[in-house]
């Protein structure tokens, strides 16, 4: 059975995970934004950060800061989103 990872280490890492696919390089070789593998390794590292944090509000005794944190950082994922993507 795996450990519980703690609310606020999930919401770090959930943070680490969209820098990280801020950070992916355009690929430079005629497609640019429309190269398949660079929009599924995007959409697939902004999936690894929502996994991380979807049931932190559905957790009992989580604060209602935690909770805005939460909205926060699926706001944060969606702006992420558009910005890398279109």
């Amino acid at each position: 059975m795996s450990k519980m990872i703690p609310a606020e280490e999930r919401i770090k890492r959930a943070r680490i995970l969209i820098q990280q696919a801020r950070d992916l390089p355009i690929p430079s070789y005629g497609l640019g934004r429309s190269d398949f593998s660079y929009i599924a390794t995007v959409k697939d590292l902004m999936r690894q950060a929502k996994d991380l944090v979807k049931f932190i509000p559905q957790t009992a005794g989580v604060s209602p800061e935690m909770k805005e944190e939460v909205n926060n950082i699926y706001e944060e994922i969606e702006r992420a989103t558009q910005e890398i993507l279109f």
